[in-house]
């Protein structure tokens, strides 16, 4: 190559890369249901890295702000750029109707098959699981689900409800497409059950953040990820089709997948969904956290039918 190509060609990077900076800039709305600490110290170190990008959020829980966006996108005036929230099967229902706009060039090269959405509409950032709390004080330490049905549980032991959290649905998706009863072993869970959610009991379901950190400060209590498996969401990001902002969009979910950003999910708390950074004090190395298999497509189609084996169970 002679010199006078290469002056060329350092010349063009050095025009070109102004404007790639250039595109992240303008606003960016994010709808999110994380909490609001969280949502804003990512908002603050995004910025940190795109100083031109005006990005602002909304929060809400996830039923909550998914209602918000359904109601303006029918309405023709959807205000979000991107949509993060707690669960996959809602970003499939979304995926399905062609509200997403998907990000090919996603750099997923670090990740293991199956995190994320295979046509990169949507990308997990966390691997929030769902195990057993137990009280120190109860007659035994948990290993396992059926541990749950022993009678010395019996009025002990709470869950969430899946009519009520869209997490809750996905661990009952992913409990009875692995475990041998299915179904059954809710049918079993109803006679040791005390309430569905609420109250100071023995043992209980919980996602894993929030026991270890009431643990950390004090609290009498500690986490155990089951034998068999834990059920886990990954707090799914994706661009809304309707984004007037693609570039800024696509530079935000470009950070979130980086290393600075999954180191992010680390100082919040949170397993990363990158697997080479660290976890959270207090977990288990990542080897000893096993994975149940889920899968959201079939997940979302089987929503309403799970939702009424539960109630039918439980009642509504």
């Amino acid at each position: 190559m002679t010199i006078q190509i290469r002056l060329l060609l350092a010349a063009i990077l050095t025009v070109a890369a102004p404007v790639l900076a250039c595109a992240q800039d303008g606003k960016l709305v994010l709808y999110t249901s994380q909490p609001n600490q969280d949502a804003q110290q990512t908002i603050d170190a995004f910025k940190a890295k795109y100083p031109k990008v005006d990005i602002t959020f909304v929060r809400d829980g996830t039923p909550r702000i998914v209602a918000k966006l359904r109601a303006e996108m029918e309405a023709g005036a959807a205000q979000a750029d991107i949509l993060l929230i707690a669960d996959a099967v809602t970003m499939e229902d979304l995926k399905k109707e062609g509200r997403l706009l998907p990000y090919p060039e996603a750099d997923l090269s670090a990740y293991p098959p199956a995190v994320h959405d295979k046509d990169k509409a949507w990308f997990a950032t966390k691997l929030i699981t769902t195990g057993i709390i137990y009280n120190t004080k109860a007659p035994f330490q948990p290993q396992s689900w059926s541990d749950l049905l022993k009678p010395e549980t019996k009025g002990q032991v709470v869950m969430p409800s899946p009519l009520a959290s869209g997490a809750a649905l996905i661990h009952a998706a992913t409990l009875t497409s692995n475990l041998q009863e299915g179904w059954g072993y809710y049918v079993k869970l109803k006679t040791v059950l005390k309430q569905v959610a609420g109250g100071e009991k023995l043992f209980g379901m919980v996602v894993d953040f929030m026991a270890i950190r009431e643990k950390a400060k004090g609290a009498p209590v500690a986490f155990v990820f089951p034998k068999e498996g834990v059920s886990a969401i990954g707090e799914p990001v994706a661009i809304l089709k309707s984004t007037k902002n693609p570039d800024a969009a696509r530079a935000f979910i470009a950070f979130l997948l980086s290393k600075d950003g999954q180191e992010l999910a680390l100082k919040q708390g949170y397993v990363p969904a990158h697997p080479q950074v660290a976890v959270p004090a207090g977990f288990p190395d990542r080897k000893d956290i096993k994975l149940m298999t889920f899968d959201p497509a079939k997940a979302l189609a089987d929503a309403k039918v799970n939702s009424k084996r539960f109630s039918d169970i439980f009642g509504p």
